[in-house]
């Protein structure tokens, strides 16, 4: 098999070509090519030597997964369902907003995890996502939503908050991470690419070793005992170990802030005293808060909590001294809301064995 150009960061890319008896310079070369002007003909490359794109198209490619289905909500949300391989397809998307646009990617396919309150987690689990499986995300949407080189970018931020955990892919996402940095690829700021972790303690210290941006984690309750129930990861990394990660991260990190990602569910973890208890965890750590209604999905148990609950409980964290947003729902009229995205996994964990999955849509190929 030809060997995908999006699988590799800008070292990966030098060791490719210098393996085929070239200058490390014709790594930039092809970045610039690939990611900024999306080009995936060599023929395309003009100030590529004739000679070497003619061994490149012998033993490379670029190589993107087909886009299944394409849907707009009424808030002009986008969503891309990507089929990623014959059995799994992962959905990825744009929230246009004034001044920046958001792209949200995942990492895998599907999510071992098992968040209480997270339809990701309830499709089960099958495999990691690749480093171009990864990138073939931001590359699609740049090209969807019409970027052209010297304009303005439509996609000024990135999150890896869709499905998976990227701390359990970070083989796969610091090259892609490293990637979206790259000044000859998509030259995005470290404040502005977010990874999202429900909380892989030593998978934080990797990531602030090799790759910091800025981090979001995802802690939804302020004491053991709950969060273990919504999140249950917590049984192996509570709550303490979880905060000293925090508090090392901050020493490499782009922002001087964690944020904390906090989904608020009536009656289960949106009263007084949790607020007063996540006071005590921000004492911890330098923080501010997202709050984020619950988005429902099929079969889950939860309710999102009134508008009114989530005012308060947004104010009286915000008397304690702390920074508070209240996440806008985007997207929930094409299930493209945060918590709501499942695709269509071939579950390995037999966890969705008992739901009914979605039905595959016919594969569209995207155009190059």
């Amino acid at each position: 098999m030809k060997a995908n150009l999006l699988e590799f960061d800008r070292a990966g890319l030098e060791r490719f070509v210098a393996s085929l008896g070239e200058k490390p310079w014709r790594a930039r070369q092809l970045l610039r090519w690939i990611h900024q002007r999306g080009a995936t003909d060599f023929a395309s490359m003009t100030d590529v030597a004739k000679a070497f794109r003619g061994r490149l198209a012998e033993c490379a490619e670029v190589r993107l997964p087909p886009v299944a289905r394409d849907s707009v909500a009424a808030d002009e949300t986008r969503k891309w369902l990507l089929q990623v391989d014959a059995a799994n397809a992962i959905e990825t998307v744009f929230i246009p907003e004034t001044g920046r646009g958001t792209l949200c990617v995942s990492s895998q396919a599907g999510c071992v995890l098992d968040c209480a309150f997270c339809s990701t987690g309830k499709q089960g689990f099958n495999r990691n996502l690749s480093t171009g499986e990864i990138l073939a995300q931001l590359w699609i949407a740049n090209r969807a939503l019409g970027r052209r080189q010297g304009a303005d970018r439509p996609i000024t931020n990135v999150v890896l908050m869709g499905m998976g955990e990227p701390l359990l892919n970070l083989d796969a996402v610091v090259p892609a991470l490293r990637l979206m940095l790259d000044d000859d690829a998509y030259g995005l700021s470290r404040r502005r690419v977010t990874v999202s972790t429900s909380g892989i303690v030593p998978a934080m210290d990797r990531l602030a070793e090799e790759c910091p941006v800025a981090l979001a984690v995802s802690l939804h309750a302020p004491d053991d005992a709950l969060r273990d129930q919504l999140v249950p990861v917590n049984r192996k990394y509570p709550i303490r170990e979880l905060m000293a990660a925090c508090r090392r991260y901050l020493e490499r990190a782009p922002r001087d802030f964690i944020t904390f990602e906090y989904v608020m569910l009536d009656g289960v973890n949106d009263g007084d005293a949790h607020a007063r208890a996540l006071l005590g965890i921000a004492a911890q750590v330098r923080c501010k808060f997202n709050l984020i209604p619950f988005n429902p999905f099929p079969g889950s148990a939860f309710r999102r909590s009134s508008p009114e609950r989530v005012r308060a409980f947004a104010a009286q964290l915000q008397r304690g001294g702390l920074t508070v947003t209240t996440r806008k729902t985007r997207g929930d009229g094409i299930d493209a809301a945060c918590g709501q995205l499942a695709g269509d996994v071939a579950d390995r964990t037999r966890r969705s064995a008992a739901r009914v999955h979605a039905v595959r849509v016919p594969i569209v190929e995207v155009n190059a």
